[in-house]
């Protein structure tokens, strides 16, 4: 069977658009990757991820590559303020019986990973270049790219995130991305011996949580409310993320707020949040990843279901048949699965903003989790 298409186009260098450049490359379909930053960097502290990211960092074949740079384990710690355990809650081993069900590594690590997978797969990656013209016919895209070279493809792949140039011309009615009224705050720190998977404090308004990242790394994260998403400078990042964790009497907490310093790495984010509808494709143009379901981080998921785009996305497109049905089956397959966890996950916040339900909060968080355990 041929395959749907012979040249497409990504335009985004992130985590989902690599995967689908790995994905497409290994069923011998000749990919570009564009990606408007020179550096192609990733900004940011660490970041976790569940049992479903590790499973699809298998298949991708990088889950070597992440065991030896990141950080594996098993289960999530629930405590109060003062420190005492309430909860485990389990993460299932979805990667395999050999590999921990919870993780954590630096993004700037993990983009280098997939980075460095993308260019062994033979993608042919240009850097600090866009497009700048997108236009179809019934039989191919012809694009225009920002230093001034054409191009044309039998499919395109809209992977540039959250603030989409793709989805913005494509799709003018589609909805912006919302603010959720919170924020989050991260951080990296020596990893203590004491800390040897992901741990959680949860406050009345306020909750933290430590994750490993390496063999001797952690970091840090807090989620505060913030009723408008104000600038913070940077100036102020330390004071502030200090009188956060003054909340949190628990001695490993406090040993934590002793240690933060200016070399830190402190980074904050307001929480935005987006869930295009459908279609999430226009022809033979789609969108995956963070263009059409960025979600906010309460289930360590938004990673994950971006990749797992790029997975499916790829099979669908390796099948045969026209791209209308590819997409077609690409999106029937994908909607459900990120709806549930960008509605879950803003759920989740709001339930943490007007200091509601905890029940409910476990019973979404033990639910979505289940959910994500399935196979895609």
């Amino acid at each position: 069977m041929t395959s749907t298409a012979d040249k497409v186009l990504i335009i985004g260098g992130g985590f989902s658009g690599m995967a689908a450049a790995i994905e497409l490359r290994r069923q011998g379909i000749k990919v570009d990757l564009v990606e408007i930053d020179p550096g192609w960097r990733s900004y940011g502290a660490g970041i976790s991820l569940g049992g479903a990211t590790l499973r699809a960092f298998r298949r991708l074949g990088v889950l070597d590559a992440f065991m030896a740079r990141g950080a594996a384990t098993d289960n999530v710690d629930i405590c109060i303020p003062t420190g005492v355990k309430v909860a485990t809650l389990p993460t299932p081993r979805l990667a395999g019986p050999d590999v921990p069900g919870n993780g954590g590594i630096m993004r700037p690590v993990l983009a280098e990973i997939l980075a460095e997978a993308t260019r062994a797969a033979g993608v042919a990656v240009r850097l600090g270049c866009t497009f700048t013209r997108i236009e179809q016919d019934a039989h191919g895209v012809d694009v225009t790219f920002s230093d001034g070279s054409n191009g044309r493809y039998d499919l395109v792949i809209g992977a540039d995130g959250l603030y989409s140039k793709v989805r913005e011309s494509l799709f003018q009615d589609a909805p912006k991305p919302r603010y959720t009224g919170q924020g989050v705050w991260r951080a990296v720190l020596p990893r203590p011996p004491e800390v040897g998977g992901a741990m959680m404090w949860v406050g009345d308004k306020v909750k933290t949580g430590l994750n490993p990242v390496s063999h001797d790394e952690m970091y840090l994260f807090v989620t505060e409310d913030r009723k408008e998403n104000t600038y913070v400078a940077p100036s102020e990042f330390l004071a502030t993320l200090k009188g956060l964790l003054a909340r949190f009497p628990a001695p490993l907490m406090q040993q934590v707020a002793a240690q933060l310093d200016s070399g830190s790495q402190i980074v904050y984010r307001p929480l935005e949040s987006l869930l295009m509808p459908r279609p999430w494709y226009q022809g033979r143009v789609v969108l995956v990843g963070d263009t059409v379901h960025a979600t906010t981080p309460h289930m360590a998921a938004g990673a994950c279901i971006g990749i797992e785009d790029a997975i499916v996305l790829a099979e669908e497109v390796g099948k045969g048949g026209s791209v209308a049905d590819a997409l077609a089956h690409y999106q029937e397959r994908r909607w459900e699965r990120c709806r549930m966890v960008v509605e879950n996950s803003g759920r989740l916040g709001e339930i943490e903003i007007a200091g509601g339900d905890k029940e409910e909060h476990g019973k979404i968080m033990r639910e979505t989790m289940m959910s994500l355990a399935a196979p895609i």
